[in-house]
């Protein structure tokens, strides 16, 4: 029997404030590179928890998600260890507040940096993923989707609810 294919899903922030954009500079095998606050869904969350979780371990900032950008599969090939795999990101648009004082950014997180789209684009050769400027450029093109596209069932925060047979 083959396995199972299995995309690792995946939320992010795009966040615009006065034309510019919060994005994280991260430590990855790969080097220093840019990425929207984002990362793995987890076990027991929806996805607009996940992002707000994301975005406040990511930059100390509380998000308040308004709503998706866009749904992306995409696909990386790690050659320094041939790891090949898939994501699906859900991309949230939302606002933040200021930093929490004395925040400690997650681990791999050097810095937060607020960029305009210019910069954005010519940083390209920097971006943890392509979906770094996709998202950006969805959003400025005023792609927007309500909150409750994704749908969150009841057995996600508590698997053990029975389900009609």
């Amino acid at each position: 029997m083959t396995p199972r294919w299995k995309p690792s899903v995946t939320v992010a922030a795009v966040i615009e404030h006065q034309g510019r954009f919060l994005l994280v500079e991260e430590q990855t095998p790969e080097g220093l590179m840019l990425n929207n606050p984002a990362g793995h869904l987890e076990a027991g969350e929806s996805p607009e928890q996940g992002v707000v979780r994301e975005v406040m371990e990511e930059t100390g900032c509380v998000m308040t998600p308004q709503a998706i950008v866009g749904i992306y599969l995409s696909r990386f090939h790690r050659l320094s260890t041939h790891e090949d795999i898939t994501y699906m990101r859900l991309a949230f648009c939302g606002k933040v507040s200021e930093p929490t004082p004395g925040w400690v950014l997650d681990e791999g997180i050097v810095r937060t940096l607020w960029l305009t789209p210019a910069e954005i684009r010519a940083s390209a050769a920097r971006h943890r993923s392509p979906l770094v400027l996709q998202c950006m450029e969805n959003y400025l093109a005023g792609q927007r989707y309500p909150l409750n596209l994704v749908q969150t069932d009841a057995s996600v925060y508590s698997p053990d609810i029975k389900r009609p047979t």
